[in-house]
């Protein structure tokens, strides 16, 4: 059974011609299927001179027909849906500016599991540390970090502890 080309914008040479232009050798090689096929070759020569089975030459035509040379490039996938919204990592990112509340979180600095389980009771949403180390690098947040310190520090007694040396 033979496939039907109703494009008829492009000869099997222009197809041929396109073919040596463009970059994607995946498009070349379908145009080329394409322009045997005008030429009046069998689906399954066509096919099979250019590395594909005749389903996919025959599914290359169809997306040919309704788009032109553009449809026969691979498509993105376009990727996983973030798990937290673009306000709810602008929330976190505030979190970690502000830094955490000791009575209420229970920390005096900020690691990725404490982050996960606020984003949990906040939202709802349980994320792996690693996955939270994720957002934190994408919003430019860096694993270093100050040196934490002790919400009862006292200064005066800090300094009165540390040893004066005279410069020798």
């Amino acid at each position: 059974m033979t496939v039907e080309i109703t494009r008829d914008d492009m000869t099997s040479q222009e197809l041929r011609r396109q073919a040596g232009r463009v970059k994607d050798g995946r498009v070349s090689r379908r145009l080329l299927a394409i322009a045997l096929v005008l030429e009046g070759a069998s689906r399954k020569t066509a096919a099979e001179s250019c590395g594909m089975d005749r389903q996919t030459l025959r599914d290359w035509v169809h997306r040919y027909n309704s788009e032109g040379v553009e449809g026969l490039s691979n498509r993105g996938g376009g990727g996983v849906k973030p798990l937290l919204s673009n306000d709810q990592v602008a929330q976190l990112s505030a979190w970690v500016e502000a830094g955490p509340d000791p009575e209420r979180d229970g920390v005096v600095r900020w690691r990725r599991a404490d982050l996960a389980r606020r984003v949990e009771a906040e939202f709802g949403i349980e994320l792996h540390e690693r996955t939270v180390g994720t957002y934190l690098a994408r919003q430019g947040f860096r694993k270093l970090s100050v040196r934490p310190e002790h919400p009862n520090a006292d200064p005066a007694a800090q300094a009165a502890f540390k040893k004066t040396l005279q410069a020798s």
